[in-house]
């Protein structure tokens, strides 16, 4: 076997500051608007792939096990495409390892196809660029194209797949901001983003949302972080939070991502800000809250969270780079 035809890539989760929810064309997963991110260190997928001409079908394990019926399906559909691209119609063997809990909203579906896309392409030598890397990630899964530019990450909408692709605004070392995330239900979501996605088109606050809302709020948090002003960027991202919820909320069927203890902790942020510790939250298509704090802060917010009855684990990330081979 030509060792030209496996590789092995990692790329990180990220977190939106202002959130991807509903989608101009599902095929394509183009978004109904932009959304800024950053990328999470420590918190990833490390995806060998392995393409072998003694293979008949694909092969997908997935933290070990088989992959089930649902995500073999994604993960044969998005090789098909990078298989088009390289003129090639080898079947391959893809091992996909995550450092966090599977499909509880950390984004796990962002960091896979990302670590996908990367590995495959170079297991194929592929020469693509980072914006063209981008926009084939986002076939996969839209937020994946957020996972591989570097740190702060800015996500454009289009009405064609070319345009649509993801580019660094700031570099990973330009705030010293982590991302302390509260997990306080490691199962998976009942109501999937997929499922989210399109029932968000019914909420009655929707249109209102894309047309009159987002705009400044981009504007907003892109400026707080230029600027690395930490009371209006945490200000600003909480208020998208509850924006996006209440999108979720509303929607038919709802999307009830949120549960008694995700409750407990936005009231436990609200109290420990006014004792002086500035932290402010986020919540993504889950339960689990991340609490985005300076750095020089995320410690002592990690002990504050994990003294919580309902907090089951802490994991404190900074901002990192996007995806990367390792081999």
């Amino acid at each position: 076997m030509s060792k030209s035809l496996m590789a092995t890539a990692q790329a990180p989760a990220n977190i939106a500051f202002i959130k991807y929810w509903g989608k101009k064309d599902s095929g394509l997963r183009l978004p109904a608007n932009d959304s800024i991110s950053m990328n999470l260190g420590g918190i990833n997928t490390t995806t060998t792939v392995e393409f072998d001409a003694q293979l008949l079908a694909d092969e997908v394990i997935i933290n070990g096990q088989p992959a089930d019926e649902r995500a073999y399906g994604r993960v044969v559909k998005f090789l098909d495409k990078i298989r088009q691209l390289a003129s090639q119609d080898l079947k391959a063997k893809v091992t996909s390892q995550n450092s966090f809990p599977t499909g509880a909203g950390l984004a796990s579906s962002a960091s896979g196809f990302a670590a996908l896309a990367l590995a495959a392409v170079s297991a194929l030598q592929l020469e693509l660029s980072e914006r063209e890397l981008s926009q084939l990630a986002r076939q996969g899964s839209g937020s994946a194209c957020r996972s591989i530019p570097d740190g702060f990450a800015y996500w454009k909408t289009a009405d064609n797949s070319v345009d649509s692709f993801a580019y660094s605004l700031h570099s990973a070392d330009h705030w010293a901001i982590s991302d302390v995330i509260a997990l306080v239900d490691q199962s998976e979501k009942s109501t999937s983003s997929t499922d989210g996605h399109k029932s968000a088109l019914t909420s009655p606050f929707f249109k209102t949302r894309i047309e009159e809302y987002l705009p400044t709020q981009l504007e907003k948090v892109k400026t707080a972080l230029t600027q690395r002003n930490f009371k209006d960027f945490g200000q600003a991202i909480e208020e998208e939070a509850l924006n996006l919820h209440a999108i979720c909320l509303t929607s038919k069927p709802p999307a009830i991502y949120w549960n008694s203890a995700t409750l407990s902790i936005i009231h436990s942020i609200r109290i420990w800000r006014e004792e002086g510790l500035e932290a402010y939250f986020t919540i993504d298509a889950g339960p689990n809250v991340h609490v985005l704090v300076e750095t020089k802060n995320a410690e002592r917010l990690k002990t504050k969270l994990t003294e919580l009855p309902e907090v089951e684990e802490v994991l404190i990330a900074q901002s990192a780079v996007g995806a990367r081979v390792l081999s």
